[in-house]
């Protein structure tokens, strides 16, 4: 007001005491504190900085389809071919691979058969950098992740070879009584403090655990009897091994029988190793593969199909391929996409599949050999494959080492690092409806049973 002067401090606080009474002020300020109280609430509530298109910034997309061309083609250099029956990559890297060769044609063995197998070095492959000479021939052979200086091999007469620091002679070899009984088809290291410790499958249904500095009788067995009695003559033969380091006290063994088995090694009692059971092949389980992005999904190769599996969901597989007009041979995850995945035929293709793009087909199928071409491998985070060439399994092989086009090799944004509306990565939801419907499909047979046992 004009009869106030801004600069008297008694005046001004007369004044504002007077106004501070008046009712009409009152009941403004009421009405303003109310709709100021639910914009502060709102302010908190919601940031209004927040950017929420920035994650939708996607790398350039090539356009191109998928493809792979191959860089090396390394050739069993013995006379007599045979078959690559396994292959490991260096762990420093995909510069070298141990390659695992042996016959396993049933009662096929050329009298003067090599036992030899190999470690190439992919830079010059016109010749092998090392030569590993076994006591019988290599059916599996796996670098140690510790010390890529020690290798274990499984040999077709069920022994154990181990480190290979003598040139290419084992410095250890498991005496034949306490080995295997037939061929070993899976070794695998375990995660302990020494890097010693390994363990081995056989088609003879046992798991063994070595000590590779002292092989002379395993440190533990395991009878892979489902009736849970323990009995050799019971048990199921092992054709393929899985363990994934993250998960120490569990593995995976996939049966001739179609059967894989769960085991857990910390059991108190042998009966109780053997964790539970999964049904879905009609034939051998050549291949067992966890998904290693998201451990509880795992992969199997067998007859015609190829299968997706949830732990949680032991009745059936979530996701599968198609049937096939030629028998799977073997089959592993991408690890660098979750959704991605290869698998090889006995017609000699090899197929690499893309869940989250299309389920009916594969994305992109090679022909790679005349005949068989199993055991596919890729080396973390880089985009090359390894695959035996023509007729493994069968006849004599050659290996092919190809390189895969960027878009099955590339983490798309929205597959795992961006998160759904539900708070899932794609392929994650993917996989977890998958479940979640077999869940439901399953308590409704259930369900059905019990109605069907009433009547």
């Amino acid at each position: 007001p004009k009869d106030i002067t801004p600069h008297e401090m008694e005046q001004t606080i007369r004044f504002r005491k007077k106004v501070e009474k008046d009712e009409h002020y009152i009941n403004t300020i009421t009405h303003l504190g109310t709709l100021m109280e639910h914009c502060i609430k709102q302010n908190n509530a919601i940031n209004i900085y927040e950017d929420y298109f920035g994650e939708e910034e996607m790398a350039e997309v090539d356009d191109e389809p998928p493809s792979a061309k191959t860089i090396n083609v390394i050739r069993d250099p013995n006379v007599t071919k045979r078959t690559a029956t396994h292959l490991s990559w260096h762990p420093d890297g995909c510069k070298k691979l141990a390659v695992a060769y042996s016959s396993l044609e049933f009662q096929q063995n050329v009298k003067d058969m090599s036992f030899d197998s190999y470690i190439w070095d992919l830079e010059n492959s016109n010749k092998p950098e090392l030569v590993l000479k076994p006591s019988s021939p290599l059916v599996s052979l796996e670098y140690n992740p510790k010390d890529s200086h020690i290798l274990a091999g499984g040999c077709y007469n069920g022994q154990i070879d181990g480190d290979a620091r003598k040139g290419g002679l084992p410095v250890e070899v498991s005496t034949v009584e306490f080995s295997h009984r037939e061929p070993v088809y899976g070794t695998i290291w375990l995660q302990s403090k020494t890097g010693t410790e390994c363990f081995s499958a056989s088609t003879d249904g046992q798991v063994l655990w070595w000590d590779i500095r002292k092989l002379s009788e395993p440190t533990e067995t395991l009878v892979l009897d489902i009736t849970r009695k323990g009995l050799l003559e019971n048990a199921l033969g092992a054709i393929s091994l899985e363990f994934e380091p993250t998960m120490p006290t569990k593995f995976m063994v996939g049966t001739e029988q179609g059967i894989v088995i769960t085991c857990n090694r910390k059991a108190k009692t042998p009966p109780e190793k053997i964790s539970g059971t999964y049904s879905g092949h009609h034939g051998p389980v050549y291949a067992l593969s966890r998904n290693p992005f998201y451990p509880k999904f795992f992969l199997t190769v067998g007859d015609w199909t190829a299968r997706i599996w949830s732990e949680e969901s032991k009745e059936s597989s979530i996701m599968w391929t198609k049937y096939h007009l030629s028998y799977l041979t073997d089959g592993c995850w991408s690890t660098v996409r979750p959704a991605v995945f290869f698998t090889t035929k006995l017609d000699g293709t090899l197929d690499i599949w893309d869940f989250l793009f299309k389920q009916n087909d594969p994305s992109l199928s090679l022909k790679v050999g005349s005949r068989a071409a199993p055991i596919p491998r890729s080396p973390r985070s880089q985009p090359f494959l390894a695959a035996p060439g023509p007729s493994a399994r069968v006849r004599p092989s050659s290996l092919r080492r190809s390189e895969i086009s960027p878009g099955l090799c590339t983490l798309q944004r929205n597959e795992k690092t961006l998160a759904t509306a539900v708070g899932q990565p794609l392929s994650a939801q993917m996989f977890e409806r998958e479940t979640k419907r077999e869940k439901i499909l399953e308590a409704r047979h259930r369900e059905m049973r019990l109605k069907e046992r009433v009547r």
